[in-house]
């Protein structure tokens, strides 16, 4: 009789099973990419530094889960958690956080997401078909370390789409409550301060268009300082803004993207930049892709910019397996000191100096 009972149980289980599988739907997934990275002149003695960088490669090492949940009617309930890691050491980036790429949890259906937690403001989005190399290695991420990290804590999001049309924002409470920096990783604002009620705010704005073969995309993000803020924003009159306009083509075999961002940081001595990018990847063969990138950074009011050259080399074994050759080379003007790589910390040059990098790696997909 105690096994007629187990049974009836598992099997009214086991009939239970099917339902739930069709309600809700949950993906593991995940990118681990690295490898063993040269860049010349390095500090004031200007040695060359070899190592195997711990925040980016092609792109940063995550993994994470997301899911939906259909509701009936066309509404959907979904979740995003995606934890960065760095692949040399296995810590997690993101100042430590356990999710600190995204963890958000929303609502959506024909007229767009509504979503709640730490996610991408719109400036990423804006950005990400024009700017062809991204977050590799030597790329804008080494001009502005915000733009690979434009996320925000206590942040409210939405983003619809709309035949070709596409807009969106964010506002944030308090856009980021890790100290540790200062970097993009945590800058010290938390925020939701209720003797300070402007302290640590973001908000950000899209409106783009696309068809399957162009697009356009306009955005604004503004970051709000407070209190003990890094990068100068030490309160909360002051702003860092970014303004972006960009494009991108595809065609048979290339893609081909250009942008501009205008950048005014009233917590620097030199707020007002503007940084220029366009870049193209072409498939030689359905295996081989060759992408390469020119930015160009000008400070107003100052002598300081910097050119920065990248070019990429990917081979696919597979769709989820490829190994890659890329190399960068950087000019500072005036007094700035950039480093070529957005890898690692550590490996800037000395104040108008010239560097170069080239890494070797695997990328794989899960």
């Amino acid at each position: 009789m105690k096994y007629a009972r187990f049974a009836a149980a598992s099997a009214g289980v086991l009939a239970v099973v099917p339902l739930l599988a069709s309600a809700q739907s949950v993906t593991l997934y995940g990118v681990v990419d690295t490898g063993v990275e040269y860049v010349s002149n390095v500090g004031a003695n200007g040695q060359g530094l070899v190592r195997m960088p711990n925040q980016t490669a092609t792109v940063p090492s995550r993994w994470g889960l997301r899911g939906t949940e259909d509701l009936g009617g066309g509404l959907k309930s979904i979740f995003v958690l995606e934890s960065g890691f760095s692949p040399d050491s296995g810590v997690s980036n993101q100042g430590g956080r356990l999710f600190g790429r995204q963890a958000l949890v929303g609502l959506s259906n024909q007229y767009g997401q509504v979503s709640f937690g730490r996610q991408y403001t719109m400036l990423f989005w804006a950005t990400l078909d024009s700017d062809i190399l991204g977050p590799n290695v030597y790329g804008s991420g080494s001009l502005d370390s915000y733009l690979p990290n434009s996320r925000a804590d206590n942040a409210v999001a939405y983003k619809g789409t709309f035949g070709g049309l596409t807009i969106g924002g964010t506002y944030s409470l308090g856009r980021d409550a890790v100290n540790a920096g200062p970097s993009p990783a945590g800058t010290n604002c938390a925020g939701e301060n209720p003797a300070d009620k402007k302290a640590c705010r973001e908000w950000s704005a899209l409106i783009g268009y696309s068809t399957k073969t162009w697009g356009v995309n306009a955005a604004y993000d503004s970051l709000r300082g407070g209190p003990g803020a890094f990068g100068g924003l030490t309160n909360s009159n002051l702003t860092d803004d970014r303004l972006s306009l960009s494009g991108y083509m595809i065609l048979e075999r290339a893609k081909v993207g250009a942008g501009w961002i205008r950048r005014d940081n009233e917590g620097s001595p030199t707020p007002v930049s503007d940084l220029y990018y366009g870049g193209v990847a072409y498939d030689i063969t359905p295996a081989f892709t060759l992408a390469g990138q020119v930015y160009y950074l000008k400070y107003h009011g100052s002598d300081n910019k910097a050119t920065l050259f990248a070019l990429r080399g990917m081979y696919s074994f597979s769709k989820r397996t490829s190994v890659y050759a890329t190399a960068g080379f950087i000019d500072n003007g005036g007094q700035l000191a950039m480093s070529v790589s957005g890898g690692a910390p550590g490996s800037s040059p000395k104040p108008g100096a010239n560097q170069f990098g080239t890494m070797v790696g695997i990328k794989h997909i899960f």
